[in-house]
């Protein structure tokens, strides 16, 4: 106790995770140049750590509390701070040990508003770690994610193959049109610059790499390749290996949502995930990933009204 006899506050959050690595992939999903900010949106619910590019592009990590072996949430409201997602990723990383699942403690805030890190499993040596952190610039800006109409305009695919076809697609040096057609029931991702360049994904031909479609009309919007591509240039390894799916969806006005989920089971318990039909790995601990894409420009279609 202190000499004036006020107890120190209690922390907004403390919480611990047994499984620094898979966090450090979903994180860097989304890290898509060197330096990048992030919010960090604090609730009873979990953590979200939003990051966003010239209001074109936006990207979330959901942690949800089921991730967590302790979660204590003490906070009115949801706080939210700034920090550096490369120096947060890099601190996490030094807490990572290749084979072995480390347990670290997050709390926040410290005395001086940082967030502090530190690890608790090791009866030989604690590593401890401060990060400052500040009031974010900017508020959010507001993706008014709806659907297009009565049925979703959306497309499951395999990861793999949803990051090859978005590389290859650098060749043509232009935006890419994304083209959805319920007849055939197909998914064409399509460059025009340099030169040409069309990816098609065949609903029944390819059921192996396009596991799932809706669609009941034509819709066709393009979208700048630099924030298409930031979308995939970063799946972690492990999403790769094994196989999954991502979910693509169009919303009203084009809005473009890809979704990842991505692991953070303990090593010893990933074997007994559950796979669903659609690709997507179902058990609670996993990291949800969303980017969310403005369309360049809107283009005709039917319907989007």
């Amino acid at each position: 106790m202190s000499s004036s006899g006020v107890e120190p506050e209690s922390p907004d959050l403390v919480c611990e995770l047994d499984n620094v690595q898979g966090v450090v992939d979903a994180l860097t999903s989304v890290r898509w140049k060197r330096h990048q900010d992030a919010v960090l949106e604090l609730s009873e619910h979990g953590i979200v750590l939003i990051v966003e590019d010239t209001g074109c592009l936006q990207a979330k990590v959901y942690l949800k509390r089921e991730l967590f072996v302790r979660y204590e949430y003490g906070a009115q409201g949801r706080p939210r701070f700034g920090v550096s997602l490369g120096l947060f990723v890099d601190c996490l990383n030094t807490f990572s040990v290749p084979g072995h699942s480390s347990t670290i403690e997050l709390r926040y805030p410290g005395p001086d508003m940082q967030l502090l890190l530190k690890s608790v499993d090791s009866l030989d040596a604690c590593i401890y770690a401060e990060i400052r952190t500040r009031i974010p610039d900017t508020i959010s800006w507001d993706y008014n994610f709806e659907p297009a109409g009565s049925t979703p305009l959306s497309f499951t695919v395999k990861s793999a193959a949803l990051k090859e076809a978005i590389d290859d697609l650098e060749w043509p040096g232009s935006g890419i049109q994304i083209i959805l057609q319920p007849v055939p029931p197909s998914v064409t991702f399509k460059g025009e610059g340099h030169g040409d360049l069309q990816i098609d994904f065949m609903y029944y031909a390819n059921t192996d790499l396009l596991i799932a479609f809706q669609c009941d009309r034509r819709v066709s919007y393009r979208y700048n390749y630099k924030f298409l591509r930031a979308t995939t240039s970063n799946i972690p390894s492990s999403v790769i290996k094994d196989n999954r799916g991502s979910k693509l969806t169009i919303g009203r006005g084009g809005m473009l949502k890809v979704q990842h989920l991505v692991s953070v089971a303990r090593p010893s318990s990933i074997s007994h995930s559950h796979v669903d039909s659609s690709g997507y790995q179902q058990p609670s601990r996993i990291a949800y990933i969303e980017f969310f894409v403005k369309p360049e420009v809107e283009e005709d279609n039917e319907n989007d009204s």
